[in-house]
């Protein structure tokens, strides 16, 4: 599944487009909870791994839904997130689902200059 944040894929063209997917996660407001943070205050270093994983988690599942959609491609992703309570945050991957195939090469062709 290409999964892609531009509107279109060089060398491929948009067969069908199936509409918005969405894939969500939603995780503790809590760092200590998610375990991110030392106990000194700072930022432990394996909290980019956790904000990481959880983002590819949420690309994850919006693929799937794509997936089951007949896609093969997603188009435009972005992600956003937002407060579910002051305990929960909800990451949220979304982009267009959609059909495409390869384009024929072009290598080769070469265009008469203009007279």
């Amino acid at each position: 599944m290409l999964v892609v944040t531009t509107d279109n894929l060089p060398g491929y063209e948009v067969s069908e487009v199936l509409g918005e997917v969405i894939g969500i996660t939603a995780r503790s407001n809590n760092p200590f909870a998610e375990g991110i943070k030392s106990l000194h205050g700072g930022a432990n270093p394996k909290m980019f791994e956790c904000l990481t994983r959880w983002r590819e988690e949420a690309i994850e599942r919006m693929a799937k839904n794509a997936q089951n959609r007949g896609a093969n491609a997603i188009v435009g992703m972005r992600f956003d997130h937002r407060d579910l309570t002051s305990s929960w945050i909800e990451i949220c991957a979304y982009g267009t689902a959609v059909v495409v195939a390869a384009v024929p090469s072009r290598v080769g062709v070469h265009l008469a200059p203009a007279s």
